[in-house]
């Protein structure tokens, strides 16, 4: 049940502006430096209202003052190189931002700093071997890094995969290494098809790589997207134990609406369904509530294993194929076909006779979204991305993110990718934001009723009319954001003028861009509270009950 504690509230929603949401291009703060990973990861600090991006490409964080959205500028930067070899992410909570650092051999143990937000140092404690990504949970007690424990090129050093969770209770400034308890996935129950593999003998737990950590409302439960496994791996936070890893299971790509564009060859936009499995693979998820029940998002990415000492990607068109299962293989193998789709060797050979019954692709490009219960999938946008990309650029359709005049270049290989992804609630209605990572862009849809997302708008700040990306070694800025990383939501109660906001950080492109949200219901002057999804409206000081 809802309660309203004034007529008031009810009265300020009821006449609220329900028109279209929608996004706009606001402005754009450009590191300069292209394809280099200059802007990859970004958070947001209300208490200063300061933006903070990870950058890769000098072993920084940059400081950017948000006061006035229309116009960013460098507030401060912090060189992390004393911390270790690559900053690979940033989080942050009333203050304080937390840093996550590998070490200088990458196969080392990595750690998590925390500043203040002049860049001041705080505190600092070692977490497992390459913290990939750094989160806080939503009532501030604890900091989650995804430690994914990559090996080195010739896999002769293989750290395990690992979880760290630090207690932060206490406040950053006290935090000791006797706060911080890494979980690794020794002894873990794998239920599904958890895609473990590599050159023998196989660690389950070296071979399992987290990528990224959501966390539920009531910071009870961590999820964890294990891409390369294409699994996720589910944590009792109170009891600082993995509850259990899910295989993903796989997209049918015959089915009518899970179409794909597989040849980069065919000189034209050619989404049709094809005889090919997706690996959903995600990079980043975020957990939402809807109706009392728990569910999270994923963006469906994919990704393959590449080292000197193995190496899974092949193209279809170098494959052996059961001519029984796949008849008309030999026009299949064409390059207009499926010859050149880049798919697993570690799958679909089911009989073990060297040829291939099965086809599966990296990644699923789509969303999908599952029950944070049962791991089962609830719904997938299909072939949604490809056919909206291509209606809106039907020239520069699945271009990379690295150059202009790419038509259809990604189609053998991911198409659009999508890669980051952002929840947010307004006015009883639960929205998602996807970043897409090689056509670039933010898709944004309506995601109430989990079951049947409804899509709103693509917006994509890239001119394809723009020659050269580059230009003197340094990003054209004229061309717009290439290669989408991560996306923040601001809600109007926290930004500098009352107005909603989604920043994106894009890693080829170096640059920070801003979006208003338009159509949102105002909460300024509410106390906005959540319980399984449902919003009560509170305000400051209630006259009656």
């Amino acid at each position: 049940m809802k309660k309203l504690y004034t007529l008031t509230v009810g009265t300020l929603l009821a006449m609220a502006s329900f028109a279209q949401v929608s996004m706009s291009y606001v402005s754009t703060y450009s590191t300069g430096e292209f394809n280099a990973s200059a802007a990859e990861i970004v958070t947001y600090d209300s208490t200063s209202q300061t933006l903070v991006f990870s950058k890769s490409s000098t072993n920084s964080i940059e400081f950017l003052d948000f006061a006035d959205p229309t116009n960013l500028t460098n507030a401060t930067s912090v060189d992390m190189s004393s911390y270790g070899g690559s900053v690979n992410s940033v989080a942050s909570h009333n203050g304080v931002v937390a840093v996550a650092v590998e070490a200088n051999v990458k196969q080392d143990n990595g750690v998590v700093v925390f500043f203040d937000m002049t860049g001041n140092f705080i505190s600092q404690v070692t977490v497992g071997a390459l913290p990939d990504m750094v989160t806080y949970s939503p009532d501030g007690t604890m900091v989650l890094s995804a430690n994914e424990g990559e090996p080195n090129d010739d896999w002769s050093n293989d750290p395990d995969g690992s979880v760290s969770i630090i207690d932060v209770s206490a406040g950053e400034a006290n935090v000791t290494q006797a706060d911080v308890t890494t979980l690794d996935f020794n002894n873990v129950t794998l239920t599904g098809d958890v895609r473990i593999f590599g050159p023998s003998p196989v660690d389950t737990a070296a071979n399992i790589e987290p990528e990224y950590i959501t966390i539920s409302s009531g910071s009870n439960y961590a999820y964890v997207s294990l891409q390369e496994n294409n699994a996720v791996a589910v944590i009792d936070l109170n009891a600082k134990a993995y509850l259990m890893v899910m295989g993903l299971g796989y997209k049918d790509h015959s089915i009518a609406g899970n179409g794909m564009d597989a040849s980069d060859k065919d000189d034209m936009i050619n989404i049709v369904k094809q005889p090919v499995y997706g690996m959903y693979q995600p990079d980043a998820i975020k957990y939402f509530d809807a109706g009392g029940v728990g569910y999270v998002i994923s963006a469906n990415e994919g990704d393959a294993r590449d080292y000197d000492a193995y190496a899974e990607e092949e193209r279809v068109k170098d494959l052996n194929l059961d001519t029984v299962v796949f008849a008309n293989y030999d026009s299949l193998q064409e390059d207009e076909a499926l010859g050149r789709l880049t798919v697993t060797t570690t799958l679909g050979d089911t009989d073990g006779d060297g040829y291939y019954e099965e086809l599966y692709a990296f990644g699923a490009r789509s969303f999908s979204i599952w029950n944070g219960v049962t791991g089962s999938l609830v719904y997938d946008s299909g072939d949604d991305f490809e056919q909206k990309t291509a209606a809106a650029y039907p020239e520069d359709f699945n271009a990379n993110n690295d150059e202009n005049d790419s038509f259809e270049s990604r189609s053998d290989n991911k198409g659009p990718e999508p890669e980051a992804v952002e929840v947010f609630y307004n006015d009883d209605k639960i929205y998602a934001l996807i970043g897409l990572e090689r056509m670039g862009g933010i898709m944004l849809y309506e995601i109430t009723n989990p079951s049947a997302p409804v899509f709103i708008q693509y917006i994509n700040n890239r001119d394809f009319s723009v020659v050269d990306a580059e230009l003197n070694g340094s990003t054209n800025d004229s061309i717009g954001d290439l290669g989408v990383e991560d996306l923040k939501f601001i809600n109007d109660t926290e930004s500098p003028d009352g107005k909603f906001y989604v920043v994106s950080s894009n890693e080829v492109s170096g640059t920070v861009s801003v979006f208003e949200i338009t159509g949102l219901v105002s909460t300024v002057g509410i106390n906005d509270v959540y319980v399984d999804g449902v919003k009560w409206e509170v305000y400051p000081n209630p006259t009656s009950s």
